[in-house]
């Protein structure tokens, strides 16, 4: 399995100070937290497009393109590239440069965007929101393709046999499609023959395996291959359960009370927020070896094979994320490997 972390290059206020840190701080530091997961071992680090005051990172791809000068083997995808509002020829050409500069290690993860900001800012109307995505998903699958694309579609002028370059180290380079519950969404997904990335952020994950399934089911009738899946998470790791709790509930508290106000949820209690952390719940936030069993509990229940944890959900002190981000790939990641290997059957011995 692979592990990483996610990040929208929050900017939130220190939930014990008030203050906001600068843009330009936030980016250093989401550069810092980038190379030390690469120097820890985790597989992948994303990193999530927002055009709001509260998110730093409004064009993943320049930021990743920051953090491949800086780091050796990681990959560097987006989490996500809201593609409804984006022209997929531009993502496309971006996310091949990156991966010419990352010697073969982008990818990227689109999605419809869960927030609905950049819509009005580009142009588009929300009425589209739907085929939007559908349609610039497929001009960006046949971009990956063709090196000279012949298409048309109703939010884009044609494309009439023009070349799009550069051509990025990956043939093809890999695309995910990331997915909040829908199960249009996720048969999309398995039709098409794409890996999923699920956010799991609230409620019980177990409610969420039939999405898994369907994306499953969906790929196997078109005639694709085990689609790969991942789950994509909110959380925060600390040497003592006790001590993790106490250093994300309030950062998790302001941001999910926040996104609460504007979707109609109600205010987060200790006591939600507990629950949320036990085995069955959304959260990953404990020790290393409750964040371990945790992953291999939900393992059992998806059969996913990569994990993505947003460490930053909310503003936690930086020295803090720090020392998760090693927990996880020092601590973490070694159990849930090693147990992981102990369930994959072996090979017999030759007579």
């Amino acid at each position: 399995m692979e592990l990483g972390i996610y990040s929208f290059g929050e900017r939130t206020p220190d939930p014990e100070t008030g203050q906001v840190i600068s843009p330009e701080e936030r980016v250093r530091r989401l550069l810092e937290e980038i190379e030390l997961a690469d120097q820890v071992g985790l597989d992948v680090f994303g990193v999530g497009e927002h055009h709001r005051p509260e998110y730093t990172v409004s064009s993943p791809a320049v930021v990743l393109a920051a953090a491949a000068a800086r780091t050796r083997r990681i990959r560097l995808t987006s989490a996500v590239t809201v593609l409804s509002s984006d022209d997929p020829v531009r993502v496309f050409q971006d996310f091949a440069t990156l991966d010419l500069i990352s010697g073969g290690r982008a990818e990227i993860m689109v999605g419809r965007g869960s927030f609905i900001e950049s819509f009005p800012l580009f142009g588009y109307d929300l009425a589209d929101y739907d085929e939007l995505f559908e349609e610039k998903l497929d001009l960006l699958l046949r971009l990956r393709e063709e090196e000279r694309v012949w298409w048309s579609g109703r939010f884009r002028p044609a494309l009439d046999g023009q070349g799009v370059y550069p051509r990025p180290v990956q043939d093809p380079i890999p695309v995910w499609v990331a997915v909040g519950g829908t199960p249009q969404s996720a048969a999309r997904a398995g039709a098409l023959g794409l890996p999923m990335a699920l956010a799991i952020i609230g409620g019980m994950p177990a409610r969420f395996r039939p999405l898994a399934e369907l994306h499953r089911r969906a790929a196997e009738r078109a005639g694709h291959p085990a689609p790969r899946l991942s789950i994509n998470s909110h959380g925060f790791i600390a040497r003592r359960s006790q001590e993790a709790a106490d250093l994300a509930f309030r950062p998790f508290k302001m941001v999910m009370d926040q996104l609460g106000r504007e979707r109609g949820w109600p205010p987060m209690s200790r006591e939600d927020f507990e629950a949320s952390r036990s085995l069955h719940g959304a959260n990953f936030v404990g020790s290393p070896e409750e964040i371990a069993e945790k992953i291999l509990y939900q393992h059992k229940l998806f059969g996913h094979d990569r994990f993505l944890l947003q460490l930053t959900v909310g503003t936690i002190p930086h020295k803090k994320v720090l020392e998760a981000i090693e927990l996880f790939g020092t601590e973490v990641a070694p159990l849930v490997r090693r147990e992981l290997a102990s369930r994959t059957p072996q090979p017999s011995p030759r007579p």
